[in-house]
């Protein structure tokens, strides 16, 4: 394009470049940039205060930022001459160096802009989100505060992720303290039963200190999945021994182990695999057993603040011909597909209190499934109704199944576009649905559910159902 007929676009020649600009710009990796000094002070007070105070940096042509890297000022650079960002020149690498010069140079619309494109991308890309290394970058770089935009927003993104998800070495000790301590004893979104915070703390303590000793408590410390499972088979839960690195991973561990609410782990984990590693200063061990006992029945959740739900499928609990689209959000079925299917949500209902959650029936299939299963045991290839573990009411009549057994005409038929609202009563282990804004009454067989559930749906071709979160959504 021509000169003269975008000022933006004609600004844009003038960036980082030597032929136009009368300074260089040191930056902390010791990269040099270039700038205009009258451009730079006419659009930050901080380089106006910085160019023309008097001192030799208003005549000399170099000045220096130790704590600012050349990725960071180079946004800053492109914002002060255009007054705009291109959508591709900030990247997961460079957000956060951009961020913090654009609050060390008081641009607060540049701030505000970084922060809309990161929630638009982590928005978008629900399988890659990169909130926890942004959130480990962040700690290291800028100071903690609990005012501060960004870090608020990169807290709530990791919370709402279960840690057990997340791959070690993605979030450091820095960005995992500052999340426990912005969750600790508030009223917070959070994904994560308190063992798993525990149990993700502890190898990743041990993760710094060797390889064995990450190898070690790998082992000794299993998910609460793999617990159910060794509890159910009554396998012994785990092989206690000393390591020799013991004392350097609680050495580790320090800085963590305060936030971390041990009365919300069952006795039986506290006795049998978090006291024997010795990892856990036995202070803090005795005040839980002290407090349990003086309480009788703990009325504590397993995770801290607001237990996070997960309103999308499973990939890793469904059917083999099952389609999972739609950031999680869709499962549909494919044309070769004739035989029902199920799959479950990545929500997990437990203790006590009422859940609600939204199902969309976009598409019907003559037989859409809709309700609850437990994990154990559950066949995902086959039809949920038909199995112990399954509780669905269908499309078809209004039918509802468990284990095989039917209670007929529970509701009038249903197709394409029925909105579907789940009532689950963990406290009397109940289930009703509303359909269409109708409410029905609680499955009257269904009244001893277990105390750990997941939504579920049943379907094949063309069936396609959409999970969400229910409007009036609580949880009691």
């Amino acid at each position: 394009m021509a000169r003269g007929y975008s000022l933006e676009q004609d600004l844009r020649l003038l960036i980082n470049n030597p032929k136009y600009s009368d300074l260089e710009i040191l930056c902390e990796d010791e990269k040099k940039l270039y700038g205009c000094r009258a451009i730079l002070a006419a659009r930050s007070e901080v380089f106006d205060r910085l160019l023309y105070n008097g001192m030799k940096e208003s005549y000399e042509n170099q000045i220096s930022f130790p704590k600012i890297n050349s990725a960071g000022m180079e946004i800053v650079l492109e914002y002060t001459y255009t007054g705009s960002i291109k959508e591709e020149s900030l990247t997961k690498d460079n957000t956060v160096e951009a961020f913090y010069a654009a609050d060390y140079f008081q641009l607060p619309d540049l701030q505000n802009f970084i922060m809309k494109t990161i929630k638009n991308t982590l928005e978008k890309n629900y399988s890659e989100n990169y909130s926890p290394e942004l959130l480990s970058e962040f700690a290291e770089k800028m100071p903690l505060t609990e005012d501060n935009i960004l870090l608020n927003l990169l807290v709530e993104e990791v919370a709402n992720i279960p840690l057990n998800t997340i791959e070690f070495g993605r979030l450091s000790i820095a960005g995992l303290r500052y999340l426990l301590y912005s969750t600790h004893e508030k009223e917070k979104s959070f994904a994560t039963p308190e063992y798993e915070v525990f149990r993700y703390s502890a190898i990743l303590g041990a993760k710094q200190v060797s390889n064995d000793a990450y190898k070690y408590y790998m082992g000794q410390l299993p998910t609460l999945e793999q617990l159910e499972q060794l509890e159910n088979s009554n396998s012994v839960i785990v092989e206690n021994k000393t390591i020799v690195d013991y004392q350097k991973v609680a050495k580790e561990l320090e800085p963590l182990v305060k936030l971390i609410d041990f009365r919300r782990i069952k006795g039986r984990i506290l006795v049998n695999i978090i006291e024997p590693l010795g990892i856990t200063p036995s202070e803090i061990i005795f005040n839980v057993y002290r407090y349990n006992t003086l309480s009788n029945n703990s009325n504590l959740n397993s995770t801290r603040g607001i237990p996070k739900m997960i309103y999308v499928w499973d990939e890793t609990a469904c059917g083999s011909k099952l389609i999972i689209e739609d950031n999680g959000e869709v499962v549909h079925a494919p044309i070769n597909l004739n035989s029902l299917q199920s799959v479950r949500a990545k929500m997990v209902l437990e203790n006590k209190g009422i859940f609600e959650w939204d199902v969309i029936v976009e598409k019907d299939c003559s037989s859409a499934w809709i309700g609850v299963c437990s994990s154990e045991n559950f066949n995902y290839e086959t039809f949920a109704g038909y199995q112990l573990t399954g509780w669905v009411f269908g499309s078809n009549s209004g039918y509802c199944y468990n284990s095989g057994n039917c209670i007929n005409n529970y509701c009038p038929s249903f197709g394409d576009g029925t909105k579907i609202t789940v009532h689950l009563d963990m406290n009397k282990r109940t289930c009703a649905f509303t359909v269409n804004g109708t409410k029905y009454s609680k499955v009257s067989s269904w009244n001893n559910l277990p105390s750990k559930l997941y939504p579920v749906v049943s379907l094949r071709y063309p069936g396609r159902i959409r999970i969400q979160a229910h409007q009036n959504n609580i949880l009691l």
